[in-house]
């Protein structure tokens, strides 16, 4: 994972508003589309519950990210490449590779 994509996973994009949805449906595993709709679909129900709805979904959010922070980031910051089994050899010997269909 290069410095960029660090970045990314870390930050909400450009085109969404403090990254909630994407942050909850990451940690649960499902598209966050789905919570965007259900959001949208409140606020034309009621927008006060909505917008209460979402803060305290940020504010969740938040806490959890300060208390826990992501270990798949901070791990992939500090993990080095294994090297292959081809580079480990000693010898120069060529290596017999199976043939694709």
């Amino acid at each position: 994972m290069n410095r960029e994509e660090q970045q990314s996973a870390a930050t909400p994009a450009r085109d969404s508003i403090f990254g909630v949805c994407a942050a909850i449906a990451g940690d649960f595993g499902f598209n966050p589309l789905w919570l965007r709709l259900a959001i949208g679909a409140a606020l034309m129900w009621n927008l006060e519950v909505a917008l209460a709805s979402y803060a305290a979904l940020g504010v969740i959010v938040l806490v959890s990210r300060l208390v826990a922070p992501n270990p798949r980031v901070r791990t992939s910051q500090t993990a080095m490449p294994t090297p292959l089994a081809a580079e480990t050899q000693q010898n120069n010997e060529p290596i017999d590779l199976p043939r694709a269909a």
